[in-house]
């Protein structure tokens, strides 16, 4: 029986093989008929072999990484040069004040004003972070403009554009790279399920959550802490099946990145991207400890300032009816003469030589995660961070400050920018300058000590950027990314200690994230945003939303009952219950199921696992059904039938919550 069932299996895959010949060769394109033919044979025996190894999916995944860190890095190359071209001109009208003043102004001008350009003549959706709306799309809402492929191209023209402002605007890079990341991983997907044609349609969705990760990985080159940005922030629900993917990915764009950079003489070999120095055998002085802990109350602290006021400028764009006309008909222009008012407040010769406006994004990390005192510059190894931030006859600490009074009304100004940018960068650098300020203060009033000569200034900058950027986000993955980004472990304890004080700050009192703020704004339908603006959504019960259901079977139901139930209802699982009488729900049977009994006098009855209670939430109820993954949730009092909710009218709901509040 075996053999024959073997012998009955080579003939079907040689008809089947004979038949996929037959076809390609009759492929009805003229030129090259039969090359095609050969081409698309082989085509097909290669996907049955890299199927079979380890299936297509894996190919995907590291396609995607690979991909992504190749883009990163020529976004990267394009804003290096574009920000020396920048440099060189402002270098060579020396000696021409008010032409050096046009050149620090105009460039970032035009540059934001392209950028605004295409968004708003191409591409609309592709302005802001890009991050809520893919949060949006992870939790199961569909937003085809967010992954177009016209979006793409815009948000990468747009992002290199705004990046190329350099520190004069003060954006980053990270939210909109993961949206496009997002994408990439869209289309990978698809593709994914067009070549796996027994597969089911989860093979997209599944790429989108790995693409998130994938996105930060390929920015810094740390993978680990991007797959953990992705469990914070995107997923409202993180499955276990998706930690192998996301890490191989991860890595793999990780692996690229750093590869190109070697390759391109930027680095001499594999390592992190802010590389420090920091001491190993004595990093911090164990008094200290409370000294970082009173960084991260004081981070946070300074991020529920931060995020009330992007709040209030949120709410000021969307009431305010000039501003509404302005960025629905005026976007190119508001870019440009906002751009143009942040670069005069930065210019080098004015109030920009308290900033260190000179300095590129990346430099002003650099010089902020220091390791040498400033205050004390005869027994620094080098100067050059200090000639940065000094300022003629002023203290160290005074451009900081100035730095970090100047930045935060200018960063939220930025956000109103309509054009593709990226907000945690911004907020990474701003906490790096906190921590800066408190180490050179503790630095300066403590003079004498024995551990004065071994603080480090720059082990604060570290713990302050990943406090800061945590608090602003509501996540700890930026503890992780602040040791990934300097390879400095011996931080690790402070960093976790204040990322964790100033988070417990931030969310005091239920306060939306940055993140949550925007998805508030833009009123998209996102549940854990939508319960931070409204809390009493959270204890909603379910009963209040129920559909009573009509169409019932019960155990042991005639024909005509089953083929009544079919043809009035269209729901694809109709509850079973014990009788009508007692109406205790049993499960439920697939309506496909039923019309095969029809047919062929055979039904199974699945018992459901959606069964709950009538005082179940309205937020657990969607947690059901998204971890579930399921379509239809049936509601029991104790036992007995009172309704169902289906996922189609969970997300309708949702939808109408978030255009109300």
């Amino acid at each position: 029986l075996t053999l024959c069932s073997n012998n009955t299996r080579d003939e079907e895959n040689q008809f089947e093989v004979a038949h996929n010949r037959s076809l390609l060769i009759t492929d009805p394109v003229q030129p090259c008929r039969r090359t095609r033919a050969v081409v698309k044979e082989w085509l097909l025996k290669l996907r049955c072999c890299l199927g079979a190894a380890c299936g297509m999916e894996w190919f995907a995944y590291a396609a995607l990484g690979i991909f992504t860190a190749i883009l990163s890095f020529l976004m990267d190359l394009s804003v290096t040069k574009l920000l020396r071209a920048h440099q060189w001109l402002y270098a060579n009208l020396e000696g021409h004040t008010s032409l050096q003043f046009f050149c620090w102004t105009l460039y970032p001008a035009c540059l934001c004003a392209v950028a605004s350009s295409f968004c708003h003549n191409i591409c609309p959706s592709s302005t802001g972070s890009g991050i809520p709306e893919v949060r949006t799309m992870l939790a199961g809402f569909e937003l085809p403009p967010y992954l177009s492929l016209t979006n793409m191209f815009i948000k990468f023209l747009g992002l290199t554009c705004t990046l190329a402002a350099g520190s004069t605007v003060f954006l980053g890079k990270v939210g909109p790279f993961v949206h496009i990341s997002t994408m990439v991983g869209a289309y990978l997907g698809k593709l994914c399920t067009l070549i796996q044609a027994n597969k089911e349609d989860a093979a997209a969705g599944q790429m989108l959550v790995v693409a998130a990760a994938v996105g930060v990985s390929s920015c810094f080159g740390a993978p680990v802490s991007g797959v953990l940005f992705s469990v914070e922030v995107m997923s409202s629900h993180f499955a276990l099946k998706h930690y192998c993917p996301c890490f191989f990915s991860a890595a793999c764009g990780a692996l690229t990145f750093r590869l190109l950079s070697v390759w391109s003489g930027d680095m001499e070999t594999l390592r992190a991207l802010f590389k420090t120095n920091f001491s190993t055998d004595f990093p911090f002085c164990p008094l200290e400890i409370l000294l970082f802990a009173v960084l991260g109350v004081f981070c946070g602290a300074v991020s529920c300032c931060y995020l009330f006021c992007h709040r209030w400028i949120l709410r000021f764009t969307k009431t305010n009816q000039i501003f509404i006309k302005i960025l629905t008909t005026e976007k190119v222009l508001y870019s440009s003469m906002v751009a143009f008012l942040l670069a005069t407040l930065t210019f080098p010769k004015s109030v920009g030589q308290y900033m260190a406006s000179q300095l590129t994004m990346r430099q002003l990390l650099t010089s902020l995660l220091d390791n040498s005192q400033w205050s004390a510059p005869p027994q620094n190894t080098s100067l050059q961070p200090l000639l940065e931030w000094s300022s003629p006859g002023s203290p160290v600490y005074l451009p900081l400050a100035v730095f970090l009074l100047m930045k935060m009304w200018m960063l939220v100004l930025a956000c109103t920018l309509p054009l593709p940018a990226g907000y945690f960068m911004p907020a990474f650098i701003y906490g790096a300058a906190l921590g800066r300020l408190l180490g050179e203060g503790v630095a300066y009033v403590t003079p004498g000590q024995k551990w004065d000569m071994r603080l480090n200034p720059g082990g604060y900058a570290l713990v302050g950027a990943a406090a800061f950027s945590g608090a602003v986000t509501h996540t700890l993955s930026p503890a992780l990314l602040a040791v990934e980004l300097t390879g400095q472990f011996s931080h690790a304890v402070p960093v976790l200690l204040a990322t964790l004080l100033a988070n417990g700050v931030a969310r005091a009192r239920q306060r939306p994230s940055f993140y949550d703020a925007i998805s508030i704004s833009k009123a998209l339908p996102h549940l854990p945003s939508l319960a931070k603006a409204c809390p009493s959504l959270l204890f909603t019960p379910v009963g209040e939303l129920l559909r009573p259901q009509s169409v019932q079977l019960q155990k042991a139901a005639a024909l005509q009952e089953i083929q009544r139930a079919v043809s009035s209802s269209t729901e694809a699982q109709i509850p079973v219950v014990d009788s009508n009488e007692s109406g205790n729900l049993l499960g439920f049977a697939l309506r496909s199921d039923l019309l095969n009994f029809l047919h062929q006098k055979k039904i199974e009855v699945n018992v459901s696992i959606e069964n709950s209670l009538i005082n179940v939430y309205f937020h657990q109820a969607f947690e059901i059904l998204t971890l579930v993954g399921a379509k239809t949730l049936f509601v029991a009092d104790r036992g007995r039938l009172v309704g169902l909710i289906t996922w189609s009218e969970l997300k309708r709901i949702i939808e109408e919550l978030a255009k109300e509040i």
